[in-house]
C-alpha cells in the first residue's frame, strides 16, 4: 500500500480520484439534456422538495437542483475550508515564503480573467458573469495532471493545488460580496452568535460532533434566510472546527500496548471475540480516533464523498445544456467567457509569477522551470465546477445562463485539452535534456 508523502500529496490523490466521474456525469447530463428525453432531465431537477414540517413556516421547500446547489455543495465549500485550514495551520500557506509564487499567481489568475471579461463585455447584459471565469476547478485541473503519470514532478502538483486553493478563497469572498441577495441583518446576526459559540467552545477545547451538526445544520439555514448565499456558512464552520486533537500521544501509546497484548495473549483459534477482547478492539478504535483533530477527522471523512457524490451530482444537475437556436442567441457571451478564462489565466498566472519573481518577491519551486509554470496555466483555465456554481447565481436569464455553461465547458475542456498537450511536450523535452 502506498502512502502519501504529505498532506499536499494526499490532497492530490483525492482530488483526482473523482475527476473521471465528474466528467463522466458531465457527460451524461449533456446527452440526456440533447436526448428525446430533456424534458424529462430538466423536471427531474425542477422537481419541489420540502425540508422540516410542511405547510408551516419550519418548512424550506426548494427545486432538487437547488438542493444540490445551496445544501449539498455547502458540504463542498466546508471541505474546501477545510483544504484551505489545513493549508495555513501545516501546508504551502504556513509562510509568506513557502506561498508567495503561487499566492502571485492566483492573483493574477483572479485579476486578468475579471478584466479581460469587461474589457470584451462593453454590454449592459452579461456583464454580472464577472465572476465566472476567475476560479480553477482542482479536481479537473489535478485529474489531467495525474493523466501524464510520474514525469509530472510534485512541485508543480503543489503549485496548481496552491493556486487553485487561492483561487477558491476568491472566488469564495465574491460569492459572499458579490452573489449574494437582500440581506436580512437579524437572521445574519443570530448566524454569528452561533459560530462565536462553536469558537468559544473550541479555544476552551470543548467539542462534540452533534453539537456541531445541530449549530451547523441551525447556521446553514440561518445563513440560507438571511440572503447571504449558504455555502459561505460551509467555509465559516470548517474555520471553527477545533484543528488540535485534545488527548496526550504518550497516554495514546501506553493505551494502545495495553489493549493489544489483552489480544495477543488470547486465544488465536477462536473466530468469536471474547468480551473481553471486544472491549480491547473498542478501546483500541475510540483511541484512534482521538489520534486525529476533529478538523482531520472531518476532512478525511468528506473526501470520498466529495469526489464521488456531491460534485458528481452537482455536474449532472448543472451541466445539461440543451443546445439549439435560442441558446446560442448570446454567442458573445460563450466566446466572452471561454476567452476570459483560457487566455485570461494563461496571462494572468504566467505574467504575475514573473514579475514576482524577477522582483525578488517569489521564488521558484524546486526543480521548476517557467516554461513549466506557463503550461501549467493553461490548466488555470478548467474553471468547472466553481464557474458553473458562479453562472447559477449571477444569472437568472435562461439565454445568459445557458450560453455562460456553454461558455464554461468549451473554455475548460479547451484547456484541459491544451494543457494536457502543452505540459505533455514540455516534460518530454525537460525529460530528453536531463538524459
Amino acid at each position: 500500500m502506498k502512502i502519501a508523502k504529505n498532506p499536499v500529496e494526499n490532497f492530490i490523490n483525492h482530488s483526482t480520484s473523482g475527476s473521471f466521474i465528474l466528467i463522466a456525469c458531465t457527460i451524461i447530463a449533456l446527452i440526456w439534456a440533447n436526448s428525446p428525453w430533456q424534458d424529462a432531465y430538466h423536471a427531474l431537477w425542477a422537481s419541489d422538495f420540502s425540508l422540516g414540517f410542511t405547510d408551516t413556516t419550519f418548512a424550506i421547500t426548494k427545486p432538487l437542483y437547488l438542493w444540490i446547489n445551496d445544501g449539498l455543495m455547502t458540504l463542498f465549500f466546508l471541505y474546501v475550508g477545510l483544504e484551505i485550514k489545513r493549508e495555513i495551520i501545516d501546508g504551502e500557506l504556513t509562510s509568506f515564503k513557502k506561498a508567495s509564487m503561487p499566492v502571485f499567481a492566483a492573483l493574477g489568475g483572479i485579476v486578468v480573467p475579471i478584466a479581460l471579461f469587461f474589457l470584451l463585455n462593453q454590454e449592459d447584459r452579461g456583464t454580472h458573469g464577472w465572476g465566472i471565469p476567475m476560479a480553477t476547478d482542482i479536481a479537473f485541473s489535478l485529474g489531467i495532471l495525474q493523466l501524464l503519470g510520474k514525469r509530472v514532478p510534485l512541485g508543480l502538483k503543489v503549485f496548481l493545488t496552491t493556486f487553485a486553493v487561492i483561487d477558491d478563497i476568491g472566488a469564495i469572498v465574491v460569492i459572499a460580496i458579490f452573489y449574494s441577495h437582500g440581506f436580512h441583518v437579524e437572521y445574519l446576526s443570530v448566524a454569528i452568535g452561533l459560530l462565536l459559540i462553536l469558537w468559544l467552545l473550541n479555544y476552551l477545547q470543548i467539542f462534540s460532533k452533534y453539537l456541531f451538526l445541530i449549530f451547523g445544520l441551525a447556521i446553514w439555514v440561518l445563513f440560507l434566510k438571511s440572503g447571504v448565499h449558504p455555502t459561505i456558512a460551509g467555509v465559516l464552520l470548517a474555520f471553527v472546527l477545533p484543528s488540535v486533537r485534545y488527548v496526550n500521544l504518550k497516554d495514546v501509546f501506553s493505551n494502545l500496548n495495553n489493549n493489544l497484548k489483552r489480544l495477543k495473549e488470547s486465544d488465536p483459534k477462536k473466530h468469536v471475540l471474547t468480551e473481553e477482547q471486544q472491549v480491547a478492539v473498542d478501546e483500541i478504535n475510540a483511541v484512534t480516533d482521538q489520534v486525529q483533530s476533529p478538523m482531520q477527522q472531518l476532512e478525511h471523512g468528506l473526501s470520498g464523498w466529495v469526489a464521488i457524490v456531491i460534485m458528481p451530482l452537482f455536474a449532472l444537475a448543472n451541466a445539461g445544456i440543451t443546445i439549439n437556436l435560442d441558446s446560442l442567441s448570446a454567442t458573445h457571451l460563450i466566446s466572452q467567457i471561454g476567452i476570459s478564462m483560457v487566455a485570461g489565466k494563461v496571462i494572468g498566472i504566467s505574467l504575475f509569477s514573473y514579475l514576482a519573481y524577477k522582483l525578488g518577491i517569489a521564488r521558484l519551486p524546486a526543480g521548476i522551470q517557467f516554461k513549466d509554470i506557463f503550461a501549467v496555466s493553461i490548466l488555470g483555465g478548467v474553471g468547472f465546477t466553481m464557474s458553473l456554481f458562479v453562472a447559477e447565481l449571477a444569472f437568472r436569464e435562461d439565454d445568459l445562463l445557458t450560453a455562460s455553461k456553454l461558455g464554461i465547458l468549451i473554455g475548460s475542456f479547451g484547456a484541459g485539452i491544451v494543457g494536457y498537450f502543452a505540459l505533455r511536450i514540455q516534460l518530454k523535452r525537460k525529460t530528453k535534456q536531463t538524459d
